[in-house]
């Protein structure tokens, strides 16, 4: 095997401005069939009854899993740096998000 076999191919990956300036998101929906998993990622706006996908990922199962694992990864180690990350479980959150409170 030749030196040049043996290493890794690079893998040059671009982004576009409007990508880099990326999507907010607060609120993530999980699915998923046999052959993948689904996730759209929304941003609810307090007092607003109505929220568009801002974007929607799709993974095969492998590749979803890949994704757990990089980011349970990526969380241990922010959490090394800068302390526990409080779930939501632990903090209370008024369902208004501070917005006018909606009535029927």
């Amino acid at each position: 095997m030749s030196q040049d076999a043996a290493q890794p191919t690079q893998l040059n990956i671009e982004i576009t401005e409007e990508v880099a300036e990326g999507s907010y998101a607060n609120l993530a929906i999980i699915t998923h069939s046999n052959a993948e998993f689904v996730i759209d990622f929304v941003n609810v706006m307090p007092g607003t009854p109505k929220s568009k996908v801002k974007s929607r990922i799709i993974f095969t199962p492998m590749h979803a899993k890949r994704f757990m694992k990089a980011l349970e990864d990526n969380i241990g180690r922010y959490e090394a740096a800068n302390g526990t990350i409080k779930d939501l479980e632990q903090i209370e959150i008024p369902m208004n998000f501070g917005g006018p409170t909606a009535q029927a």
